[in-house]
């Protein structure tokens, strides 16, 4: 579809209209019809761990999507069937992606972290019938494979292929490189993918979306990244969790962006995350703000960033210091978003807004957001309040159609007419969203209700800090005290000196009140496979140690 460039928010929320075609399915309607028109335009980047570069045009990912759904059908799998795919950043990720969604298959992205009692939790929890596995991770499927006697196919993907496997790559070779379209191909409402949501509280659930949810990315990719056609785009995300394909294929793709995919193994270093987007000219690029955190601290004028011009960031919260200082060394302001695994962006800044540095932004066109209290009434700007979509007369484009088996959970958490996300913000008199935490991560001290971003935020933009986690410690005067837990930066130590000095820098970042009246130093902070910190484990810790005191 035609991109406008709108002047102002105000301008898009009146033109903007989403795409909205009848009887559709990403893999025929933008992959192949991309394919036939211009078979050799490049759809794709690919950099592997050894620094091996590749490019990989439309025409190539239609035909080898073909094969794929070919031996995939003779192998037994049908529309509706589950397939777990543990894949890396690896180019058959989006082989299979497009060859079960032509097949009507759902794929279930997964990551390469999950162990065995993962995934047999998950191939029970989902019914799978099937899973294409790079062959690094099939030790450890091998391992839970006798509890999962209703998988009928296992695929490698790799240079070995174990025995009770099917190579991916011999059988690939041979197959008919076209598949003509089902009569009853998968489109609209029929399922497309199911995602495990991160399990940073209890465990993971099933996020359904269907073949209308890439509909929901385009305004990701054309507009949150900016993307025009023809941009190098690179979104730092693995494809065991739903950012891979916010960034790294519907909207792109249905943008006429190329996609950059480094597939980077191990530690994350951020030079050589620098030399990528240098040496490959990225245009636009998108990480949490992690990563923006590691790469200010090193000396960005010794990369070429000159063919980069449009930066966004999501998933956490964007502190100040480090938006200042990126736009100082690069001259690009940071562009923040706001969504869920069961949805698409819902809040943005795009580049026809101020960015006002921690803040998500503003609803896209299409959700009526509200922050609801606790008895369901509307919060008044600076009042804070439960992040909600209303639904009662349209769903937006993008949001999940429920949680899988647990029909009570659904309920609740759409009930009166709103979906609820779950997560705390308050918004300010421009109308612009600030993030506060979980509902269940908010901390209540002396009467006041403190969100741990903050917090963390104000930690962070201390050169000492690299990673903080904020939770409340009962405490018999106050109900709660703020306690930090925190890792540190290379070169520096935990002392009583420093968790004065840190306190200190809190007091003057924040609030007074919200300083950590306890800080605790750690290796490393308890995160999901995905990457989020788990609050909960460490007020479980701290509740255990406070019991066996």
């Amino acid at each position: 579809m035609k991109k406008f460039k709108p002047e102002s928010y105000e301008e898009f929320l009146e033109k903007y209209a989403p795409p909205n075609p009848s009887h559709f399915n990403f893999a025929f309607d933008v992959v192949d019809v991309k394919a036939k028109s211009n078979p050799d335009a490049t759809a794709m980047i690919h950099v592997d761990d050894n620094s091996n570069s590749n490019t990989y045009s439309y025409g190539f990912f239609s035909r080898e999507s073909d094969k794929l759904a070919n031996v995939l059908a003779e192998h037994g799998i049908k529309k509706g069937d589950r397939v777990m795919l543990i894949l890396y950043r690896r180019v058959e990720f989006w082989v299979a992606m497009l060859a079960l969604n032509k097949i009507g298959a759902v794929p279930i992205p997964s990551p390469s972290q999950l162990t065995p009692k993962d995934i047999v939790y998950r191939v029970e929890s989902a019914d799978v019938k099937g899973i294409i596995s790079e062959d690094s991770v099939i030790s450890r499927i091998d391992a839970a494979k006798p509890e999962c006697p209703g998988i009928f196919l296992f695929m490698a993907v790799g240079q070995t292929c174990p025995e009770g496997w099917v190579s991916y790559k011999t059988l690939c070779e041979k197959a008919r490189d076209t598949f003509p379209k089902p009569d009853d191909y998968p489109c609209d409402e029929d399922p497309l993918l199911i995602f495990f949501s991160s399990g940073t509280s209890g465990k993971p659930k099933m996020v359904e979306h269907t073949n209308r949810y890439p509909l929901g990315h385009y305004i990701t990719g054309a507009y949150w990244h900016d993307l025009n056609p023809g941009d190098i785009h690179l979104t730092v995300a693995d494809t065991g969790w739903g950012k891979a394909v916010w960034g790294k294929y519907y909207g792109q793709w249905m943008s006429d962006a190329i996609v950059f995919v480094y597939d980077f193994r191990g530690k994350f270093e951020p030079v050589k995350l620098l030399e990528m987007i240098s040496e490959h000219k990225v245009t636009t690029f998108c990480a949490p703000p992690t990563i923006y955190r590691f790469l200010v601290r090193e000396d960005l004028k010794s990369f070429d960033l000159s063919a980069l011009r449009h930066c966004t960031t999501a998933g956490e919260l964007l502190n100040a210091s480090v938006f200042e200082e990126w736009l100082e060394k690069t001259g690009l302001s940071l562009y923040e978003g706001y969504g869920q695994t069961e949805t698409t962006l819902q809040l943005f800044t795009i580049s026809c807004m101020k960015p006002k540095p921690g803040s998500m932004g503003k609803p896209i066109p299409g959700w009526d957001i509200v922050l609801l209290d606790q008895d369901d009434q509307i919060c008044p700007p600076g009042v804070e309040g439960e992040i909600c979509v209303k639904i009662s007369q349209k769903r937006p484009l993008g949001l999940f159609t429920g949680y899988i088996g647990e029909p009570e959970l659904t309920a609740e958490n759409t009930r009166n007419g709103y979906y609820r996300t779950g997560d705390k913000a308050w918004v300010d008199e421009d109308g612009y969203f600030w993030f506060m935490g979980r509902m269940d991560d908010l901390i209540k001290s002396s009467g006041y209700r403190i969100g741990p971003f903050e917090v963390e935020s104000a930690l962070v933009s201390h050169k000492a800090v690299i990673e903080a986690a904020v939770t409340g410690v009962p405490d018999p005067v106050r109900g709660q005290s703020v306690k930090a837990t925190v890792v540190l930066a290379p070169g520096y130590e935990p002392s009583e000196s420093l968790t004065k000095e840190l306190q200190e820098h809190v007091r003057t970042e924040t609030a007074p009140y919200k300083y950590p009246r306890i800080i605790e130093y750690v290796d490393a902070l308890p995160k999901t496979i995905s990457g989020k910190i788990r609050r909960v484990e460490i007020r479980e810790r701290d509740a255990q140690k406070q019991k066996n005191d």
